[in-house]
């Protein structure tokens, strides 16, 4: 019985979970804060995309894991 599919499927399932998240988190705490603020919109959306890079980086990683799992 090969579980390898059933791996890589958690392990970018998963691996998902915790970006989106973060991301859902970091989108509506700088769109709260512009709300506060409106004039520091320009330095909050430069913070939240960087924020938000780093964030997918870690989606983009599981998804790599998965792929190795799958075909390694």
């Amino acid at each position: 019985m090969n579980l390898t599919p059933l791996g890589a499927g958690l392990a970018i399932g998963l691996g998902a979970i915790g970006p989106g998240i973060g991301i859902g988190i970091a989108v509506q705490a700088a769109m709260s804060a512009i709300g506060r603020n409106p004039e520091a919109a320009g330095e909050i959306r430069g913070a939240m995309i960087i924020g938000i890079g780093m964030a997918e980086a870690i989606g983009i990683y599981a998804f790599i894991i998965g792929i190795l799992l799958a075909f390694g």
